[in-house]
């Protein structure tokens, strides 16, 4: 098992931290605040065993100490989110899906809020976790790097593929095997996080916007482009641009990215490197065009028709937040069926319409549609086939080089 090591936030993930919201939805931010600081970072439905279904051992690490189950005679769980990140009703009192949840198992659900930065969390589980102690929460939602560090350290339990036919089934085949857990045996994604090449039509004034290159070479948009201050997105959308592999690369492919990017910085061609805050910078027109996160740009595209979107034929960058069931959680089992609760179709159609962030649920796009056809259409909630193929995720990092990585790419920012 991993020893853990407090973290010490460098002067760059320290600013990464610091970002405002446009739309004040706290998802929005996830990728920014606490990705930056990674390493330091309705229809009735029944559950069917899949012990004869061949599902292949997934995982090679260990997981997290069990506690007695206490699901069957507590009916609840205690679920642990983001703000905002769940579907509500009109009154913006009740959340439509989990009401279906327990009126079908009988399970109630205390949903909280509580989850405000990825840090800010950990430190507040960490003495329970590190002591062996139950946290109070049934099922939390972390994202990708730091569900692989709980992971690692053995704070998380292995989940019972039994109680997951659906998630099993349904999973798009773009998240299931992340190098940090691959197969799944200790997390399913909640949702996807994309990162595209967002741009103003009329800011551009006619010049064809397709590829990062396109960004960092064209004199036309000098000193209108903007990149990302959190170093996976922009060091990895660079990379792919350069024909490499943000899964599989090396200190040499990550210093020439860096230095791909210097060198526009160095020339006025990128403005600034910024958080969420470059939303305002695009809708104004003061970027041209820039790297974007897909939730901000569905929304912006509703509020903005100049607003629109590439997928660069080099590929884009992914990551996710992920559903984990916490060392000596009481209720793991009605944490699990929760899990896979949100892997039918229908539940995920009810989320992604009202969250819009990229459903990892396969078989979701007529669900959707039924409850809003724009969404089902639209590649960044529902990406196609075509799109999945072209998703990388940037691979997992040792504490030392995340030291020496953000080290650098501060220097490039000015951070």
């Amino acid at each position: 098992m991993e020893q853990y090591e407090p973290d010490r936030l460098t002067p760059p993930r320290a600013a990464a931290v610091r970002r405002s919201l446009r739309t004040g939805r706290a998802a929005l931010t996830r990728r920014s605040l606490l990705r930056a600081s990674a390493g330091g970072a309705l229809a009735a439905g029944g559950l069917g065993a899949l012990s004869a279904c061949g599902i292949p051992a997934a995982g090679r690490t260990r997981g997290g100490a069990t506690e007695q189950d206490h699901s069957a005679r507590e009916k609840v769980v205690n679920f642990s989110n983001w703000t905002e990140y769940i579907d509500v009703d009109d009154k913006g009192k009740r959340h439509p899906t989990l009401d279906v949840f327990r009126r079908r198992t009988g399970i109630t659900v205390r949903y909280s809020e509580d989850i405000n930065d990825n840090n800010e969390f950990f430190g507040k589980i960490k003495p329970q976790l590190a002591a062996g102690q139950d946290t109070g929460r049934d099922l939390i939602v972390l994202t990708d790097w730091l569900a692989a560090r709980l992971i690692r350290l053995g704070w998380v339990q292995k989940l019972d593929p039994s109680h997951l036919p659906h998630a099993y089934t349904n999973l798009s085949p773009q998240f299931r095997n992340p190098d940090w857990d691959p197969g799944r045996a200790y997390s399913y994604p909640w949702q996807g996080i994309s990162t595209v090449i967002a741009y103003n039509k009329k800011a551009l004034d006619g010049v064809e916007v397709t590829s990062v290159s396109d960004l960092l070479d064209n004199p036309r948009l000098k000193g209108r482009v903007g990149f990302l201050s959190e170093m996976r997105d922009s060091i990895g959308m660079t990379m792919l641009d350069m024909g490499k592999d943000p899964g599989k690369f090396t200190d040499d492919d990550f210093d020439a990215a860096v230095a791909r990017l210097q060198k526009a910085v160095d020339k006025g061609q990128i403005r600034r490197f910024t958080g969420n805050d470059y939303t305002s910078d695009l809708t104004k027109g003061d970027f041209a065009a820039c790297i974007a996160w897909a939730g901000d740009v569905v929304q912006l595209k509703a509020d903005s028709p100049d607003v629109d979107f590439v997928v660069p034929d080099s590929g884009y960058m992914t990551s996710t937040d992920n559903l984990c069931v916490p060392s000596r959680a009481r209720h793991k089992t009605n944490a699990e069926r929760l899990i896979d609760f949100y892997y039918e179709p229908e539940q995920a159609a009810a989320l992604a319409a009202y969250i819009n962030y990229v459903t990892p649920v396969d078989g979701v796009k007529p669900y959707l549609a039924e409850i809003d056809e724009d969404a089902a259409r639209n590649p960044l909630i529902v990406p196609d086939k075509a799109m999945q193929a072209k998703s990388h995720a940037f691979r997992s990092l040792s504490q030392q080089e995340e030291t020496a990585y953000e080290g650098k790419f501060a220097k490039l920012t000015g951070a």
